[in-house]
C-alpha cells in the first residue's frame, strides 16, 4: 500500500501505471484517505472497515475538491464507521431527503392542473362517462372547431375550459379571494357553468385535502358556501313545458321540418322524455323492433332498456340508415345529429309557441304523462330518474311489459291531443292527421 503525506503536486504527479486498472495513493495525515488513479481521472476515496466488511465511499474528483475538505470528510465518515453507521446509507438517505425535498417543492410549484389529473385518474372508475367527459371539459384547451350551433358573438371554435385559468397556477394560490374573483368574473358571462365548476372545484380540493401530497398545500375556506352564496346568481328552477293545447301546433310545425332526421328526433324526445345527449347518442343496435324496446345510454345509472312504443316505431322505422347512429348527419363530424336546438327554435317560431328549451321537452313528458294517471315511479323509470323513495329504490323493477302498457297509453294520448291517430303494433309508416 503506497502511502504518503498527499500534497497538491503528489496529487498532481499520481498516475495509474498503464498496466493496471487502478492505483491507489494514501494519505498519512487522513489515513482511511486515498487518491485513486484510473485513465484519465482522479478521485479522493474513503475505505475503513465496518462489521469486518471493507466499505468505500467515493468523495469527489480531485479537481471539485480541495485537499483540506477531503481530509475533513474522510474525519467525518470515519466518526460515522466509529458509531456503528454505514457511511454508504448515510449518503443514499442523504440524497434520497434532498431528491425528496426537490419533489416537494417541484409540486408546490407545479400547476395545479397536474393534480387535477391525478384527481381524474383516481376517480375515472367511479363515474359515469358522461361525468369524466364533464370533468374533462372544465380544463379542455379550447381551440377546437365547434360540433354543434353558436350563441351569437361566439366564434367557430370551443372556448377554454371554465377551470383552466385557475388550474394554471400552483394549488397553493387557490385561495378564497382566487375562488371569489373567478365566480365574480364568470358568473356574468355563464352563471350555470360556474356554478357547476365551483361544485366540482370544491370537491377536487377535498380530494387534494386527504392526500399527503397535496394537504399542506390547500386552502380550507379556499370553495367556502358563503362564496357561491355571495357571488352566484341564486338558482331559479326552469318550468318551460308544452301545454295540452299547445301539443296540436307543435307536432304540426316540427313534422314540417325540411329534415326528417331533425323532425323525428324532437318528437321523440318528447314521446320518451329523454335527456338530448342520450337520444342523439341512439345506435341502430340499441333498436329492437322486433322485442320494441330502445337501450338508452344513461347518465346515471350507465343504461337503461325502455318500450318501444309505436308511433316512435314508426318514425324510426323510416329514417335513413347511413351510418351506426339512428340520428344520422352526413355533414357532421360525428356523423349524427349535433344540434336540433336550432331547427326546434325554427318550429317554434312558426307555430307561435312560446319559447321552449330541448330539456323542456323531457319535462313536457314527465308532465303530460300525469294526464293519463300514470305512477309517477312508471314515468321516472322511463326517463331515468334516479329513484326518489325507499320502496322505489329497493323494492321496484318493473318489467319491460308493464312499462310498456303505460308507456302507450301515454303516447297516445299525446297524439289524441295533437290530432294524430297512434299507429297499430304493426304498423310502421303512413301516419295520417285525424278529422
Amino acid at each position: 500500500m503506497l502511502r504518503e503525506r498527499l500534497t497538491p503536486d503528489r496529487i498532481r504527479r499520481f498516475t495509474c501505471p498503464a498496466d493496471a486498472k487502478q492505483s491507489f495513493l494514501w494519505d498519512t495525515d487522513a489515513p482511511r484517505l486515498a487518491v485513486r488513479a484510473t485513465t484519465g481521472a482522479k478521485s479522493f476515496i474513503f475505505e475503513a472497515k465496518l462489521n469486518r466488511q471493507t466499505i468505500r465511499v467515493t468523495i469527489g474528483d480531485v479537481k471539485a475538491w480541495n485537499l483540506d475538505d477531503a481530509r475533513a470528510e474522510a474525519r467525518r465518515l470515519q466518526t460515522l464507521v466509529d458509531q456503528g453507521t454505514d457511511p454508504r446509507q448515510e449518503k443514499a438517505e442523504r440524497i434520497a431527503a434532498t431528491v425528496a425535498k426537490q419533489e416537494a417543492a417541484r409540486r408546490v410549484e407545479a400547476p395545479a392542473l397536474d393534480a387535477w389529473k391525478t384527481y381524474i385518474e383516481a376517480r375515472t372508475t367511479r363515474w359515469s362517462p358522461r361525468t369524466l367527459l364533464d370533468h374533462q371539459r372544465l380544463t379542455a384547451p379550447g381551440g377546437k372547431p365547434k360540433t354543434r350551433g353558436r350563441k351569437k358573438g361566439e366564434g367557430d371554435t370551443t372556448q377554454p375550459g371554465i377551470l383552466l385559468a385557475l388550474l394554471s397556477g400552483p394549488l397553493a394560490k387557490i385561495d378564497a379571494p382566487a375562488v371569489r374573483s373567478f365566480l365574480k368574473d364568470e358568473a356574468e358571462r355563464r352563471p350555470t357553468q360556474a356554478q357547476n365548476a365551483f361544485v366540482r372545484l370544491r370537491a377536487f380540493l377535498n380530494w387534494c385535502a386527504d392526500r399527503p401530497e397535496y394537504k399542506g398545500q390547500i386552502h380550507a375556506e379556499a370553495c367556502a358556501s358563503r362564496l357561491a352564496r355571495d357571488e352566484l346568481p341564486r338558482k331559479a328552477a326552469k318550468d318551460d313545458c308544452l301545454q295540452r293545447e299547445q301539443l296540436p301546433l307543435w307536432f304540426e310545425h316540427v313534422r314540417k321540418l325540411a329534415n326528417p332526421v331533425q323532425a323525428a328526433y324532437l318528437q321523440t324526445l318528447l314521446l320518451t322524455g329523454a335527456r338530448r345527449e342520450e337520444l342523439a347518442g341512439l345506435a341502430w343496435t340499441d333498436v329492437d323492433f322486433q322485442w320494441k324496446s330502445l337501450t338508452i345510454r344513461d347518465k346515471v345509472e350507465g343504461e337503461r332498456t325502455v318500450p318501444l312504443t309505436p308511433y316512435v316505431a314508426s318514425l324510426l322505422s323510416a329514417l335513413p340508415r347511413r351510418n351506426e347512429w339512428v340520428f344520422s348527419s352526413p355533414g357532421a363530424k360525428s356523423g349524427r345529429l349535433q344540434e336540433p336546438r336550432i331547427p326546434h327554435n325554427k318550429a317554434l317560431a312558426a307555430a307561435g309557441l312560446p319559447a321552449l328549451t330541448l330539456h323542456g321537452l323531457r319535462r313536457s313528458f314527465g308532465t303530460l304523462a300525469e294526464w293519463v294517471e300514470c305512477p309517477t315511479g312508471v314515468s321516472a323509470q322511463i326517463m331515468g330518474h334516479k329513484p326518489s323513495a325507499l320502496a322505489e329504490k329497493h323494492y321496484r323493477r318493473r318489467p319491460l311489459d308493464l312499462l310498456r302498457m303505460w308507456h302507450t297509453k301515454i303516447e297516445g294520448w299525446i297524439l289524441e291531443q295533437a290530432g294524430i291517430e297512434q299507429p297499430g303494433e304493426e304498423q310502421a309508416a303512413g301516419l295520417r292527421v285525424v278529422g
